[in-house]
């Protein structure tokens, strides 16, 4: 634990200086809005995107998995779900709405005050449940008869 709680900007710089952007692991930048928001690249995971969001209560950080309207029987799949969530470690299943459209995501939270190794660690964890998500759920879930 840090003594600091982090946002968006002390969490970019120390992102940026941080051993696995240095190698080419991953990228930060920040997505300027509302409530600005850090977009993390993971370069050893395909390029995948996670959005890292710090408020004073929380960090969360999410990807984006697929279009729920692209599930085949989505009733049975969101069920299977929550029965599975707890299978999934440091992270959770949820629906995020991004531009009118529901998407499965994955996602974590950790504390304003964790630090930097541990979330290394839960972005890494992240990308690696939302590849196995996506390889072997979207197209391997077969509902019940």
């Amino acid at each position: 634990m840090s003594d600091i709680a982090w946002t968006v900007r002390t969490l970019k710089a120390a992102l940026d200086g941080c051993e696995p952007a240095r190698s080419g692991e991953l990228t930060a930048r920040i997505v300027e809005g509302a409530d600005p928001v850090l977009l993390v690249t993971m370069h050893q995971h395909g390029d995948l995107e996670a959005f890292v969001n710090v408020s004073e209560a929380q960090i969360a950080a999410s990807v984006l998995l697929w279009p729920c309207d692209e599930q085949p029987n989505r009733a049975a799949f969101n069920e299977f779900l929550l029965k599975a969530q707890k299978l999934v470690p440091l992270s959770n299943f949820g629906i995020a709405t991004v531009d009118g459209r529901d998407f499965y995501e994955l996602f974590g939270e950790l504390a304003t005050t964790t630090s930097l190794d541990t979330i290394l660690i839960e972005l890494r964890a992240l990308a690696e449940n939302a590849i196995e998500a996506a390889t072997d759920l979207r197209d391997g879930f077969v509902p019940a008869a």
